[in-house]
């Protein structure tokens, strides 16, 4: 762990044990840390899981989530683990420290009710497809109303692509999920580039992106005019 870093966020009454990323050693006895290893700072002193009295608990990954809940609960003292990600800049929840115990009763529980777990996850899911669909047929209903020669195909596609979930793409945005005309405008322009113009071409020939947008501009325009005008192509 390095202590320039941000402290990570968590409950006050939680106890953060780090994942080390460096070699060091616990301030206590000595023992040398190497990466993967795990540590507690206090006042800005590394200990070993032994010196910090956590060395009795056994580390339970993440994954599962009402395997971590139960055991959580059935645990007299826990810790969060967490490890400094270099990429996101930020520490990430690696699992928590549990006695054997706990793991224990909490395996059990889960396994006695994993068949009703399955079942609402499956209608959870079924739920939530269904509700995707039907905001996917509303943004493409949107578009068709925006750009009425639009092609059916092409507004469907738009739509999948805005409405695609985790994408970060504009029409996860809360407005595009108001539909805000500038927000499924941009989808379309974006649908228009890569779709009817040489775009992808230029900018794997030249690699410049202002440079590709620039040369496909009036095309994308004149399909936006097309797709526009009810009446269709002039």
């Amino acid at each position: 762990m390095n202590s320039s870093q941000a402290k990570p966020a968590g409950k006050p009454s939680e106890i953060v044990v780090f994942m080390v990323r460096r070699e060091t050693e616990c301030a206590g006895c000595g023992r040398e840390l190497f990466d993967g290893n795990l540590l507690r700072m206090e006042a800005n002193r590394p200990l070993c899981l032994d010196c910090a009295d956590l060395g009795h608990l056994e580390f339970l990954t993440s994954g599962n989530t009402a395997l971590t809940r139960r055991a959580a609960k059935y645990s007299p003292l826990w810790a969060v683990v967490v490890r400094w990600a270099r990429a996101r800049k930020r520490y990430e929840r690696q699992g928590i420290l549990v006695t054997r115990e706990a793991i224990d009763c909490a395996e059990t529980e889960c396994l006695a009710d994993e068949e009703s777990r399955a079942r609402r996850r499956e209608r959870a899911a079924a739920r939530r497809e269904g509700e995707d669909r039907e905001y996917e047929a509303a943004v493409a209903e949107k578009l068709k109303e925006m750009f009425p020669s639009c092609p059916a195909e092409s507004a469907g596609r738009i739509a999948a692509w805005t409405c695609r979930k985790h994408s970060g793409r504009v029409g996860r945005s809360a407005a595009a999920k108001d539909f805000d005309p500038e927000a499924l405008r941009l989808a379309v322009i974006a649908h228009v580039r890569h779709e009817h113009t040489r775009y992808d071409e230029l900018l794997m020939q030249h690699g410049d992106r202002q440079q590709a947008r620039s040369e496909v501009r009036s095309g994308i325009d004149r399909v936006l005019s097309q797709w526009e005008n009810p009446a269709g192509p002039a």
